[in-house]
Order: structure tokens, then C-alpha cells, then sequence
């Protein structure tokens, strides 16, 4: 085998690969003598089979399989040799397109090579850091929210007209073509107005009864309802409002607090505390990893893979057009030119992504299986019902288990270098904080 450098500027290379037929036909052998012992053919004991009508049945077919071993092992070779590191998949094709049985093959294969990543200098990058301690107004405030989410619903005065947020209980009937129909009757139904949780227009036209009031409600059944002898039907409910109750929020008191499974009011209220000032400490990570990559974008340069670039400039634009044109779906659009901007963009998200992989591969920064099933997992929660498909599917999909991967391996490569760094704690409001955390989105 003959490997000649074709091209070496800047990351491209490109490689002319020759290999001799008689490596080829050693490969085609080393694989008929590997299956004789299992062949078995008509005259001939099972693995007794001549080599030479091996060959002739089964040669061909094994020819294209090792030509591409041949050449996947050349390559491995020559990164094995070279060091170099691929940003994507090489492009490799073969140029003697009139090869016949007996010639050598040729090969061309080209790449844009990782680049060499200098050493991080972590001596004076000073980080802040921000603290938000919670108060006991934002642990009121917590406290007020929980209530209300707790809330009850106790009768309004008599006559007193439902309004949006109320609870009116109903007994109702729903007729299609004047006839009744399975699951569209109930009794002493509580239905919370503005809730959304009945047919589109049902709720609207119950705002303004009184209890005692009989109102028929007209409606018409979405055309993609799930009853397909329902589908864009029209329906009239005659429904009996039989009490019209206001929201009250629960009492903030030791009985609130075990509803959240504390034991009383004052253990609820640390528990509060805790889980806003985890928040906040979310929040003031966030803040601190976009001053870290800040500082890591000025203080390392080096030459950057354009296909790399190229891919994740025209990934940003296009997210970026869905965004700005929320009604379009799929991917039925206009081709999206990135812009100098996204392309700005890119070169620093790429030059960041090479770096962190970098330090966490030097690092031997790993996610470990627990991490990734938890990841899995929190995942599933989003597929009620189908937690335990949506398991298998990860599991039997690289992709998807690379998308879950990366983030986690960033976090602790993330981790890894806040050490490294100076970091100096500073108190501020939960206002400042939250300022800080809004400035993220506008830069």
C-alpha cells in the first residue's frame, strides 16, 4: 500500500492511496480460508471444500467487502501514524473508475484535521460569583403561591352571577342530531371556568349563571377530535347549574404544610428556603459559566475546522428563522444564508466546544452510567405512559445518547475549570441576580 500526500494548507489534507491488487487478493483469501471450515457444497465434506472453487463460487462477492476493509485500515493506519484527528468524516473515493479484477486500486481520501489546542493558562482569570440569600419575604411569597395552588372553593352569596375562575357544578346532557351520546351526560360535575378543560366555547357560555339557571350551550366538536363520529359535529348541552363557588386559597398553617409533605409550617418554610436558594445558585452558575467562557473565547486562539464552522453557522440561522417564524413547522422554507453574525457566532460556540472537549479529555473528565440514566430518565418524564419505550429507544440509539452525553460532560468540564480559576463570592438581590441572568439572553 502507497500513501502520497496530496494536500497539507492550513487543516485540509488530502491523500492519494494505492492499493496493490495482491493486497487486495490476500484479503479476499484471508476470508475464504476464515469461512472454508463452515462451507458446505454439493460432492464435498462440510470444510473440505477446495480453496480454488472457493474462490470461483464466493470471490466476488467477497471482493467489495475487502476492498472496504482494506481501505478503513489504511486510513486507521494513517491516523494511527499521523496523529491527525478528523473534524468530520472523511470524504473518500475511488478514481479509477474503470478498475477491473487484477488492478490496483486508487483511492482519494480528504479531510479538514482537528487543530492542535495550545495549553490553558488559568493564572489570573478571576470569576465572581453571585449569592442570593432567600429572604423571608421570598419565602412568603412562595408560601402564598403554594396556597393558592391549594386553593378551595367555597359557594358565592345567592344570585351571585360565575365568573372566569370560579367553580360551577353541573349536571349536563349533550345531544348530536337531537340524540344523546356515550360519555356527554354527568351530574354534579365542579367545572372551573376558564380552565379550558371542556369543549372550545363550552366554558364562555356558562360565565354569568346563577346557580338554579338551565342554560342549553352550543358548541361544535373540533374536526380533530379524537371520536371520530363526533369530529366537527354540532352539539347542544342542556346543563343545570346547581352552585356557583368562588376560589378561597388554603389557610397557610401546619395543615398547608403537610399537603406538601412537611411536617409543619416551619419545616415547610426551610424547605422553601432551600429550594429558592437552589435556584438562585442555578441561576448564578449560569452567569458564572458565561464570564468563564468569555474569558476562555479571548484568552485561547487557534485555527478552526471552515466545515465545522460552516455546519454550525447554518444550524444557528436556521434556528434562529424558526424562531422568528414560529408557524412553519417543518422544513418546507426558503434556503436560510447564514450572515456574518451567525457566522461569528459560530466560530466562537466551535473554538469553546474543541477547547472544553479538550481540557475534559486531558481532565479524563467522564460521565459515568448513573449520571446518564438519571439523564434518560428526566427525559422519559417527558412521555407519560411511555417511560419505559422511550428507555429502549435511548439505549439502542448512539445519537440520541450522545445528545444527553454532551451537556453533562460540559457541565463537569465546566466544573473542572471553576477550580482552576479565582472565584470570589459577592452577595447581591434577587433583583441583581435576576438582571444579570436577563443580560445573558442579550448578548
Amino acid at each position: 500500500m502507497q500513501v502520497t500526500e496530496t494536500l497539507n494548507e492550513g487543516l485540509k489534507r488530502g491523500y492519494a492511496i494505492t492499493i496493490e491488487a495482491s493486497e487486495l487478493d490476500a484479503k479476499v483469501n484471508e476470508k475464504l480460508v476464515e469461512a472454508q471450515p463452515e462451507v458446505e457444497m454439493k460432492g464435498f465434506r462440510k470444510g473440505k471444500v477446495p480453496m480454488a472453487l472457493l474462490k470461483k463460487q464466493f470471490g466476488q462477492r467477497l471482493l467489495g467487502e475487502a476492498m472496504q476493509e482494506v481501505v478503513d485500515g489504511a486510513m486507521s493506519s494513517h491516523f494511527e501514524e499521523s496523529g491527525d484527528r478528523p473534524a468530520l468524516q472523511p470524504e473518500v473515493k475511488m478514481t479509477n473508475e474503470d478498475w477491473k479484477e487484477g488492478d490496483d486500486v486508487n483511492v482519494e481520501m480528504s479531510y479538514e484535521a482537528l487543530p492542535e489546542i495550545p495549553e490553558l493558562d488559568m493564572k489570573g482569570v478571576k470569576l465572581e460569583k453571585l449569592v442570593v440569600k432567600a429572604g423571608d419575604d421570598d419565602v412568603e411569597d412562595a408560601l402564598k403561591n403554594l396556597a393558592e395552588t391549594a386553593q378551595n372553593f367555597e359557594d358565592r352569596k345567592k344570585g351571585s352571577k360565575a365568573k372566569d375562575g370560579d367553580q360551577i357544578v353541573i349536571d349536563f346532557a349533550g345531544k348530536v342530531d337531537g340524540e344523546l351520546f356515550e360519555g356527554g351526560a354527568a351530574e354534579d360535575y365542579p367545572l372551573v371556568l376558564g380552565s379550558n378543560s371542556f369543549i372550545p366555547g363550552f366554558e364562555e357560555q356558562l360565565v354569568g349563571q346563577k346557580a338554579g339557571d338551565e342554560v342549553a350551550v352550543t358548541v361544535t366538536f373540533p374536526e380533530e377530535y379524537g371520536a371520530e363520529h363526533l369530529a366537527g359535529k354540532e352539539a347542544v348541552f342542556d346543563c343545570t347549574v346547581k352552585a356557583v363557588k368562588e376560589p378561597k386559597p388554603a389557610k397557610i398553617d401546619d395543615e398547608l404544610a403537610k399537603q406538601y409533605g412537611a411536617d409543619d409550617l416551619k419545616a415547610l418554610k426551610g424547605q422553601i428556603a432551600e429550594r429558592l436558594e437552589a435556584e438562585y445558585a442555578g441561576a448564578s452558575r449560569a452567569v458564572m459559566k458565561r464570564q468563564l467562557l468569555d474569558v476562555l473565547d479571548k484568552k485561547v486562539k487557534f485555527d478552526l475546522p471552515p466545515s465545522l464552522v460552516d455546519a454550525e453557522a447554518g444550524q444557528i440561522a436556521h434556528q434562529l428563522w424558526h424562531e422568528e417564524n414560529p408557524d412553519v413547522e417543518g422544513h418546507d422554507h426558503p434556503e436560510i444564508e447564514p450572515t456574518d453574525e451567525h457566522k461569528k457566532l459560530a466560530e466562537r460556540r466551535v473554538r469553546l466546544g474543541l477547547l472544553l472537549a479538550e481540557l475534559g479529555q486531558k481532565a479524563e473528565v467522564e460521565v459515568s452510567d448513573q449520571e446518564m440514566t438519571q439523564a434518560i430518565m428526566a427525559q422519559a418524564r417527558q412521555y407519560p405512559g411511555q417511560e419505559r419505550q422511550f428507555f429502549e429507544f435511548v439505549q439502542k440509539n448512539q445519537q440520541m445518547q450522545q445528545q444527553l452525553r454532551a451537556p453533562i460532560f460540559e457541565d463537569k468540564v465546566i466544573d473542572y475549570v471553576f477550580e482552576l480559576a479565582e472565584v470570589k463570592d459577592k452577595e447581591v438581590s434577587k433583583e441583581g441576580l435576576q438582571k444579570a441572568v436577563e443580560a445573558l439572553d442579550e448578548e
